[in-house]
């Protein structure tokens, strides 16, 4: 008896000096999809110096972790932060210095919204971007006969919503020495009755020397981009084309604390940046990567700029166009295969995706996992899924749902099938990573979680959701917001999920995305955001 009592006695002392290991923050009692392999569901979680310690049952973190900040999650949902595999950080931010002009329901309405900026503003070149005409009743680009009897002597430029037009007046086109003879190969001066209209398309848009921002002006559109990104959940943005004297001022504010956003910069296509960047190499820190080139191959679809096989189906005898000629493309794409840098190429129509998946295909014949990737694979030739096995489509589900509802008018019945075709793309390759390219369509993630899954617009249309059997599942969405975003820029073993040894990035919602209703996708809240254990929203 006396030597049961004794052994009982150690046994109670091992337990109660039994150590437990200090860390920076817990979570407990929460709904955590951890986007593992398995892609468990866990309840807790441990962080200690910017990296997830320990994951598993409530019980097992506090019997084993301890910490002067614990969150009790009280059965919320929690998600590794999401990545936006392709958006325009810097350009939100410069955006909010100019004139808005998303959502605007007529050519009116983008006067007015001019008028009253310039009102406040005062400012001695007006720039703006966001007009739509398919928004419009009147469904054809605007002139710039009524932009220049408001603004006789203001140089006026405002691009359209997907960057690949312009509407410039009078006083911006003398500035730019543009004639009625003027002529770009890869763009195109609109023209009526043998006059400008004032509307330029992809490399015309190059004529206009729009008055570059001070260094004040850009940190404080970095800034302002954070704050955005990190109220809605983003955690890594990847900036689809950037240039030295940028990526270098985001480094510098990383690394002095100024900027927590972690950004994976694609540097522009120009000879200065290559020149540089492919001799210098990978550059890599805790939160910059610069790793990639960002390429245009053609427009855009709503411009009627992008480059098809066929003539559109509502403008005869027009294909489109290469923004960059073929030769080019192809030097470009043997030079970086040479390098260690991978290839980013926006490719909306058929033709100009039937190029670059063949001129991929080819100077990678003897590379090994360089994950070039196509940015958008908008309308892709039914016959040419094949040629995505090798290659990773990077896709944006908010533009299906905002091109819907004209798409088919410009290419027709049978091309629209290859069209926003996500699930027909994971197929090929087993992945897919997704975002926004904003600030032409909405920054939330929660958008393109909806749209990807739902395949609606914000009003619940169309009733059935948009070409369904393209729907992903919501798992799948979940990684391609996640893990295969990661994987996407070559992070797949630092973040992406919530796992030992990764950067503690996660978020906090209000509803659970993977079970609610997909109506009530669109109007989930973000709680809070995490990056490096540090909240940042």
């Amino acid at each position: 008896m006396k030597k049961s009592i004794l052994l009982l006695f150690i046994v109670l002392l091992s337990i109660s000096c039994k150590q437990t290991q200090k860390v920076d923050l817990i979570v407990t009692n929460a709904q955590t999809y951890t986007v593992n392999s398995n892609f468990n569901v866990a309840e807790s979680f441990a962080i200690k110096d910017g990296k997830f310690v320990a994951v598993g049952s409530t019980e097992e973190i506090t019997n084993n972790y301890t910490s002067t900040q614990i969150i009790d999650a009280k059965n919320a949902p929690i998600y590794p932060g999401f990545i936006d595999a392709h958006c325009h950080f810097y350009g939100l931010g410069l955006q909010q210095q100019k004139v808005n002009l998303v959502g605007t329901q007529s050519y009116e309405e983008v006067l007015q919204r001019l008028v009253d900026f310039q009102k406040e503003k005062n400012t001695t070149f007006i720039t703006g971007r966001g007009w739509d005409q398919n928004d419009w009743e009147l469904k054809e680009f605007p002139t710039k006969e009524k932009l220049d009897s408001i603004f006789p002597h203001t140089p006026v430029a405002i691009r359209r919503i997907d960057g690949h037009a312009m509407l410039v007046n009078q006083a911006a086109i003398d500035l730019a020495g543009i004639t009625s003879d003027s002529k770009i190969e890869g763009g195109e001066f609109i023209k009526k009755d043998g006059k400008l209209t004032g509307v330029l398309i992809d490399n015309a848009m190059n004529f206009i020397n729009v008055p570059q921002p001070t260094k004040k002006e850009q940190i404080q559109a970095l800034k302002d981009a954070e704050k955005i990104c990190f109220d809605l959940g983003l955690t890594t943005v990847d900036d689809a084309g950037l240039d030295k004297q940028v990526i270098e001022l985001i480094d510098s504010l990383q690394q002095s604390g100024n900027l927590k956003m972690r950004i994976y910069a694609m540097i522009s296509n120009n000879p200065k940046n290559l020149d540089y960047y492919l001799n210098k190499g990978i550059i890599k820190t805790n939160r910059l990567n610069v790793r990639s080139v960002k390429v245009y191959a053609d427009g855009a679809l709503g411009s009627r700029g992008a480059a098809l096989k066929d003539e559109y189906s509502d403008q005869k005898g027009h294909f489109g166009a290469l923004v960059n000629s073929y030769e080019n493309l192809q030097k470009l794409a043997e030079r970086i295969a040479n390098s260690k840098y991978q290839m980013n190429t926006h490719a909306i129509g058929d033709s100009a995706n039937y190029i670059m998946l063949k001129t991929y295909n080819n100077v990678l014949k003897d590379k090994k996992d360089r994950r070039w990737r196509i940015e958008h694979a908008q309308i892709v030739d039914i016959n040419d899924f094949d040629l995505f096995k090798n290659v990773l489509p990077s896709i944006q589900p908010t533009h299906a749902t905002s091109d819907m509802y004209w798409a088919e008018d410009r290419v027709g019945s049978e091309r629209i099938k290859g069209a926003y075709a996500y699930n027909d793309l994971l197929k090929q390759y087993g992945k897919v990573a997704l975002g926004t390219d904003f600030p032409i369509e909405d920054v939330s993630p929660l958008y393109t979680f909806y749209a990807a899954t739902i395949r609606k617009d914000l009003k619940g249309y169309p009733d059935n959701g948009y070409q369904m059997e393209n729907a992903l599942s919501r798992e799948n969405a979940l990684k391609g917001m996640t893990i295969w975003n990661a994987y996407a820029n070559f992070e797949e073993n630092e973040k992406g999920s919530i796992e030992v040894g990764k950067v503690a990035d996660f978020i906090m919602l209000d509803k659970d995305i993977m079970k609610i209703a997909g109506k009530e996708i669109p109007n989930t809240k973000v709680l809070a955001t995490y990056v490096n254990g540090e909240k940042v929203h």
